[in-house]
Formats: C-alpha cells, sequence, structure tokens
C-alpha cells in the first residue's frame, strides 16, 4: 500500500514563499516538511521592518529578478505559517 502524498510533497523541491504571523516573509526551495517544522535550501529571509518595500512589491521584484537567499538553510515553525504559495502562481502585471 502506498503512502498518500501530501500537499508538502507536491511542494516539495519548488521555490515558494511562505507568508508568516510575523512580519516576516521567507522565499525559498522547500526541502521537506516534518513534525511542526518546514525546511526551505537557499531562503530569502526578509523582516519587512527593515524597508519601505511593500509585501506584494519585494515578493513582484523576486519573481522577477530572482530570490536573493541570505540563508543555505532555514526551519521555521509551521504554527507561523498564515499561507504557502509556489512562487511561479505569484502575479505578475
Amino acid at each position: 500500500m502506498s503512502t498518500p502524498r501530501t500537499v508538502w510533497d507536491e511542494l516539495a523541491g519548488q521555490v515558494v514563499v511562505l507568508d508568516l504571523s510575523s512580519p516576516y516573509l521567507i522565499i525559498g526551495r522547500l526541502e521537506r516538511a516534518q513534525a511542526d517544522w518546514i525546511v526551505l535550501r537557499d531562503a530569502d529571509v526578509h523582516d519587512l521592518r527593515d524597508t519601505a518595500t511593500s509585501r506584494e512589491t519585494y515578493l513582484v521584484n523576486s519573481r522577477l529578478h530572482g530570490v536573493h537567499a541570505n540563508r543555505r538553510s532555514v526551519w521555521v515553525r509551521l504554527a507561523e505559517v498564515v499561507s504557502v504559495s509556489r512562487m511561479e502562481d505569484l502575479v505578475v502585471e
């Protein structure tokens, strides 16, 4: 019998955007999710308080110009995640 796939399995290996309950935004390649943690590689951990740029503008710029990783690996508590989306699903007009 095969193990059922999860949404995390579907997203593994893809660049994702994590919107957090704090003023942080994280973009990176999803490596895995286990228990209460999500692990991203080549991640950009961005504190929105450090800039006047809005969340949406930062995301669009990252989509157009690439992710500027500032972490090789980052573990994120699942309880802090408000939403998850694939970078390729961002609407850029």
